[in-house]
C-alpha cells in the first residue's frame, strides 16, 4: 500500500503483536467492536495496553517526521546486490515489490544488480505461498493447483550467490507471475508484461448505480450524456471489509478473494458492471481509477474495488484503493473541499493479475468506506484520532463528457479483445 493508504489503515494493525489470529467467530466480533471505538488514539489504553507508540504512530500526518524517519525507499535510491522478490496477489505489498523490483534495475549501481533481479508473483496471501496445493483456495476462490519448488529455489539462489555454484538459478525468467481465474503460471522479462496496453472502462448509467441492483455499467464507450451517482456515507455504519489483499488484521475473513455480493447489496455502495465478456482477457499490471467527485463534506474519503463477476453471480474483489481527500493534492498540504465543487481524484489500486474468462463480467465498487481495512474518515475535517463523532457526508461520483470516470485497466493482448459493450446485471 502506499503512505497515504498506510496511514490510514491504523486500526487494522493495531492488534497484530498483541492478539493471535482468532480461531472463533467470538474473537472477531471481539476485535470488530475494538476496532470501532472512539476517539481511536484511545483504544489500546481502553484495553490495558499501554506501553506502544501507538499513540504517535495515530496521531502523525503522513507527512510527519514520525514517518519520514522510518525506512522508506525513495525513488533515487541506489542498490547494488542481486535480490529475489516473492509476494502474493493477496497480500498488501505486491504493487511495492514490483516497484522496488523496477526501481533496482533501473538504478543497480552496476550490470551484475540491473541484471539479476527477479520476482516471483503467487495467487497466496502473505507470506502463505508455500502453503499452496493442486486445489489452492484463497479465502472462498478456488484457483487451482498453484504449487511452486520454493524450497529448491532458495537453495538454489544461495547456494549461487553465497557459494559461487553454477547451478542455473539466473537463467530462470525475470518474472513469473501466477495469472488468477485461468489458473497458470506465466513468465515475462519485465512488469508491466510484454504487450500490455492500457484500456479505460469508463463508468455509465442514469444515476442509480447503488448497489448491485442499480443500473450502473462499465463499458470501453466514454459516456455520451450527463449522470451523477449518489450516495449517503455514515461513518457509523460503515461499509464492511471482506476479504481483500491485507494481512493480520484478525478479522474472520482474513485476507483473499472472497464474494462481495452481499456488500454490493448496500446503497451506499455504487456498482457499475460490464456485459458478460465474449472472449477472456487477461489483466495483468498496475491499476488506477479516476473518479470526478463532489462532497458537501469538507473532507471525506472515495474508495474503489475491482472484481471478478463468474456467470453463477458470485463476485470476488481482485484489488482495492482509497483516497482521503483532504490529501489528493500531495501528503504535504491539507486542502478541504467546497461543496458543489467537482474534483478529479486517482485512486492507486496496485496490481493484480487476472483473467477474465468468457461469460465473466468486469465490475468497480466505488463507495466511502472499506473497515476496518481503512480507518473511517468521520467527514468533519477535525483530526479523526481524536474524535468521538462522525457526521454523515452526501457524496457524489459523476460521469459524463465532461467528466468521464473510468478505471484503467493492463490488458495482455494476447489475441483478440473482448468487447466490453454496456449491459445491465
Amino acid at each position: 500500500m502506499d503512505r497515504q493508504e498506510w496511514f490510514q489503515s491504523e486500526q487494522s494493525n493495531l492488534f497484530k503483536t498483541d492478539y493471535e489470529s482468532p480461531r472463533s467467530l467470538s474473537d472477531s466480533a471481539k476485535l470488530l467492536e475494538i476496532y470501532k471505538t472512539l476517539p481511536i488514539v484511545d483504544i489500546l489504553k481502553n484495553n490495558g495496553i499501554y506501553y506502544s507508540d501507538y499513540e504517535d504512530f495515530v496521531t502523525s500526518t503522513p507527512e510527519s517526521d514520525y514517518f519520514d524517519e522510518g525506512d522508506w525507499i525513495r525513488t533515487d535510491d541506489t542498490f547494488d546486490v542481486p535480490a529475489l522478490y516473492i509476494d502474493s496477489w493477496y497480500d498488501f505489498g505486491a504493487a511495492e515489490s514490483l516497484k522496488m523490483f523496477n526501481q533496482i534495475r533501473a538504478n543497480g549501481e552496476s550490470s551484475r544488480t540491473r541484471d539479476n533481479q527477479f520476482i516471483i508473483l503467487t495467487p497466496s496471501t502473505h507470506c502463505a505461498w508455500a502453503g499452496a496445493t493442486e486445489n489452492t483456495v484463497i479465502g472462498e476462490r478456488d484457483l487451482g493447483d498453484a504449487r511452486k519448488e520454493y524450497v529448491e529455489i532458495y537453495l538454489k539462489w544461495y547456494a549461487h550467490w553465497l557459494k559461487g555454484v553454477d547451478n542455473g538459478i539466473i537463467d530462470m525468467p525475470r518474472v513469473q507471475y501466477y495469472l488468477m481465474g485461468l489458473n497458470e503460471w506465466r513468465s515475462a522479462d519485465s512488469w508491466p508484461v510484454e504487450g500490455t496496453t492500457y484500456r479505460n472502462l469508463y463508468l455509465n448509467g442514469n444515476g442509480r448505480a447503488n448497489s448491485r441492483f442499480g443500473d450502473g455499467t462499465l463499458s470501453y464507450a466514454p459516456p455520451s450524456v450527463s449522470a451523477t451517482d449518489s450516495f449517503v456515507y455514515d461513518p457509523a455504519t460503515p461499509v464492511p471489509t471482506r476479504g481483500g489483499n491485507v494481512c493480520c488484521t484478525g478479522m474472520e475473513t482474513g485476507a483473499g478473494g472472497y464474494d462481495q455480493s452481499t456488500v454490493e447489496m448496500r446503497n451506499d455502495v455504487l456498482v457499475y458492471t460490464s456485459a458478460p465478456l465474449d472472449e477472456g482477457i487477461e489483466v495483468s499490471g498496475f491499476l488506477e481509477v479516476v473518479l470526478y467527485v463532489s462532497s458537501d463534506a469538507k473532507d471525506t474519503d472515495f474508495t474503489a474495488k475491482l472484481v471478478d463477476v463468474y456467470p453463477d453471480g458470485r463476485a470476488f474483489n481482485l484489488q482495492e484503493g482509497a483516497i482521503r481527500m483532504r490529501y489528493r493534492e500531495g501528503m504535504r498540504r491539507k486542502v478541504w473541499m467546497e461543496e458543489g465543487e467537482v474534483y478529479e481524484v486517482h485512486l492507486d489500486l496496485h496490481a493484480t493479475s487476472n483473467f477474465f474468462g468468457k461469460g465473466r463480467r468486469v465490475r468497480l465498487e466505488v463507495s466511502s468506506s472499506n473497515f476496518p481495512r481503512w480507518s473511517r474518515n468521520l467527514n468533519t475535517g477535525g483530526n479523526n484520532y481524536d474524535e468521538s463523532e462522525g457526521i454523515p457526508a452526501h457524496n457524489t461520483v459523476h460521469h459524463s463528457p465532461e467528466y468521464p470516470s473510468h478505471v484503467i485497466l493492463p490488458v495482455v493482448e494476447r489475441g483478440q479483445i473482448s468487447s466490453l459493450t454496456t449491459g445491465n446485471q
